[in-house]
């Protein structure tokens, strides 16, 4: 399931919400504690494997890369 960022109308807190796309789930404000929460847009990185020679990634300190299968 994907996590969305929240913004509260009435104090401006942003919170994350783990859940599905198309959900109509209506968000209470952790801080204020309203329900006039807005869906925002947010940028997503992709986590992408990157092997070097020997297996490794290359950006891990030495034995303790989770990606090099050892």
């Amino acid at each position: 399931m994907p996590i969305f960022e929240y913004k509260c109308a009435k104090c401006g807190q942003v919170t994350e919400f783990l859940e599905k796309s198309a959900a109509k789930t209506t968000h209470t404000c952790p801080g204020c504690g309203a329900k006039n929460m807005t869906k925002m847009f947010s940028t997503f990185t992709p986590m992408v494997k990157q092997r070097t020679s020997g297996g490794k990634c290359g950006s891990c300190p030495e034995n303790s890369c989770p990606y090099s299968g050892d």
